[in-house]
């Protein structure tokens, strides 16, 4: 079992004279790895580049384990441990408020989970007019007895070409909007801007929220002068994510939404960087 500390809330905020059913003994004799509550919707404050904040809606799931001999555990202590850390999230934040959630509920094992939309502001390549572009983010974080993890997840829109397709035409050559993903251990600082564009770099192009002519004939011309398959996307990824020294492991997939298929193109590589290279 933890050692760590039980709930800190003072004692004049407890009836001690009601029934803690959850702390009973259980004869059952059978742990569960994970249990608490899921599919919370909580709003929750970012953190962004140069120390700002952003407000944003997320999906929480927050797990601890339990051992055989107790019944039940606590659940309104994970909206309380949220509600405490809502105000400034980013990856190491999660990470903390899970250390703290495995504290509050004396469990030896906690797991957050953080699903949100997460909006950059993007400007058009020539006319750089402004606009707000969604990316889907993912935070997983776990704390265990002498070890606590982060994942940072990050999905964007890109834009592929196809090499054959330009190849083997007299003229144009058929281009989809893409879905380029990335799962990230990191050391130090790591925003989701950061893995953002570290994601769409290894497209044929980027895609925007405002594009004036201008600004479309640039996008159209700057993806048939680096065509690429979802092979080239995925590879050109992890040679990005090798090079950056803050990245320990990832994950990464690449699916292409095919204009003249009925099928979509999809790649995938996992790396952990800190293994010995065979």
């Amino acid at each position: 079992m933890s050692t760590h500390s039980t709930d800190p809330a003072p004692s004049a905020c407890r009836d001690e004279s009601l029934p803690d059913i959850q702390g009973l003994a259980d004869t059952r004799r059978v742990a569960i790895d994970k249990v608490g509550v899921s599919n919370v919707r909580y709003p929750v404050t970012l953190r962004t580049p140069a120390g700002g904040r952003t407000p944003a809606s997320a999906t929480v799931d927050m797990f601890v384990s339990l051992p055989a001999d107790r019944k039940g555990t606590h659940m309104s202590r994970f909206i309380e441990v949220l509600g405490e850390h809502a105000g400034a999230m980013d990856p190491i934040n999660v990470r903390g408020m899970c250390s703290v959630l495995r504290d509050r509920l004396d469990a030896d094992d906690a797991y957050v989970r953080m699903r949100f939309t997460y909006f950059i502001n993007k400007f058009a390549p020539v006319t750089q007019k402004a606009g707000l572009l969604d990316y889907e983010v993912e935070i997983d974080a776990s704390s265990h007895p002498g070890h606590d993890q982060v994942t940072l997840t990050v999905a964007a829109a890109a834009t592929s070409l196809c090499p054959c397709s330009k190849e083997i035409s007299a003229f144009g050559a058929h281009n989809q909007r893409c879905r380029i993903a990335a799962s990230v251990r990191f050391e130090g600082d790591l925003l989701i801007e950061d893995l953002a564009e570290i994601l769409e770099s290894a497209a044929s192009c980027e895609v925007y929220s405002v594009l004036k002519r201008p600004d479309e004939k640039f996008v159209t011309e700057e993806a048939y002068k680096n065509p690429k398959f979802v092979e080239d996307i995925i590879r050109d990824l992890a040679t990005a994510l090798e090079r950056d020294e803050r990245i320990t492991w990832f994950g990464i997939s690449s699916e292409n939404f095919e204009s003249i298929h009925g099928h979509n193109a999809y790649a995938e590589i996992t790396r952990d960087k800190s293994a010995p290279a065979v």
